[in-house]
């Protein structure tokens, strides 16, 4: 019989290895110190933590979101605008310093914008856009419910505050989505510092966005700044091929809303797992060779991928159901293609493991007999019948 100090030792070991046995449990996501805020994946919008997301507020800056959206879409980015004599309504407000008459291309306002947040930027683009600044406020609103935007209202092309200008972190996230699907919008919102040059003058900017100058991976997007929204960002980070989009509302301050998406984007990051679904070399098909046998094809490289761990993830093979002769050792003939949940993530050309040779006259024959055989069947037949025909015919003219 064992003494009660095994028996407690032994419960004790087990209880330590049921411990270590069980799976990690999934961090808590965090609770930024602000009045509203969402982390989404931006590839497929799955919200992956939310705080009073659909709550609508005021969103500062974050409004030239949708003011560089409508410069994107409805024009060529080399096209120049004169820029019109804007009259600030405060001091605070930021400004490129634009003269009237000055003339710049979108693609030098949309820095402007995104970077610097220059009020007279937005004004120069709504203006070059639609001729006036409300004809381009109902293009904004016209944008906002093709896109879904739901909870989102434009009163101005700047993100001063307005009882009819605002919108929720779920829209914001939304829209953020949409602008990083343009390479142009992506390459914009990843620069630091920037000089504008226009046909009078250059001037150089900074990003205002702190968190892309301090963390590698982030990637944009917006800040914003009122007394009514008090501190906001839209931030996006990217690690991997997997690109997440934070909206922080409300935060107290700049701090505050630094942390807060920050802290959101690391939780997201932490979701998702390192998976090699493809091994360089892996043999992923055997296929029939019309020479005979059969020739394996490999993958030429391997495939990462970033994935929730509720996410599917498939491995699809795209090649030839009957490859032909001749082919050479490493010849590559198709591809591998792995998707998470149905949208391609990676792919790898497939190549032959070895060589095989063009088929010979004998192995097209055999390939080919039965085919061969009904064509010569019918041959004999038209033949024959030819001969009866004019047999016939030699009888009775005869």
């Amino acid at each position: 019989m064992r003494e009660p100090r095994d028996l407690t030792r032994a419960l004790l070991f087990a209880i330590v290895l049921a411990v270590l046995a069980a799976p990690a449990a999934a961090a808590a996501p965090p609770q930024p110190a602000a009045e509203a805020w969402i982390l989404v994946d931006a590839r497929d919008g799955e919200r992956l933590a939310a705080g009073d997301p659909n709550a609508e507020r005021s969103i500062a800056s974050a409004t030239k979101l949708m003011t560089a959206y409508l410069a994107l879409e409805q024009r060529d980015l080399d096209e120049e605008v004169a820029a019109p004599d804007y009259r600030p309504a405060a001091s605070a407000e930021s400004l490129l310093g634009l003269e009237a008459g000055e003339m710049v291309t979108y693609e030098e306002l949309l820095y402007a914008l995104i970077l610097a947040s220059a009020n007279d930027g937005a004004v120069a683009v709504a203006e070059g856009v639609s001729g006036s600044v409300d004809a381009f406020v109902a293009k904004m609103n016209g944008a906002a419910s093709r896109l879904g935007l739901g909870r989102t209202s434009y009163a101005n092309p700047i993100g001063l505050d307005d009882p009819l200008n605002y919108s929720t972190a779920a829209d914001l996230a939304e829209l953020t989505r949409v602008l990083l699907e343009d390479p142009r919008f992506r390459r914009i919102a990843d620069t630091e510092a920037y000089t504008v040059e226009t046909d009078r003058a250059s001037r150089s900017i900074v990003t205002r966005n702190d968190l892309l100058t301090r963390v590698p991976w982030v990637t944009g997007v917006k800040t914003g700044y009122t007394i009514e929204a008090a501190n906001v960002l839209v931030g996006a980070g990217e690690r991997k091929g997997t690109r997440l989009v934070a909206v922080v509302l409300g935060a107290p301050t700049e701090a505050d809303r630094d942390a807060g998406v920050q802290s959101l984007l690391e939780y997201g990051f932490s979701l998702y797992d390192s998976r090699t679904v493809v091994r360089e070399e892996e043999g992923l098909a055997d296929l029939p060779v019309d020479s005979g046998g059969t020739l394996e094809l490999l993958a030429s490289s391997p495939i990462t991928v970033m994935a929730r761990r509720d996410q599917d993830v498939e491995t699809d093979v795209e090649a030839p159901a009957e490859l032909v002769g001749p082919i050479r050792r490493g010849e590559r003939l198709g591809k591998v293609v792995v998707s998470v949940d149905g949208r391609e993530a990676g792919s790898s050309p497939l190549v032959a493991a070895s060589s095989a040779p063009a088929a010979s006259l004998g192995d097209d024959v055999r390939e080919n007999f039965p085919t061969l055989a009904v064509l010569g069947g019918a041959v004999i037949v038209i033949v024959v019948g030819a001969m009866v025909y004019r047999a016939r015919r030699s009888r009775g003219t005869g």
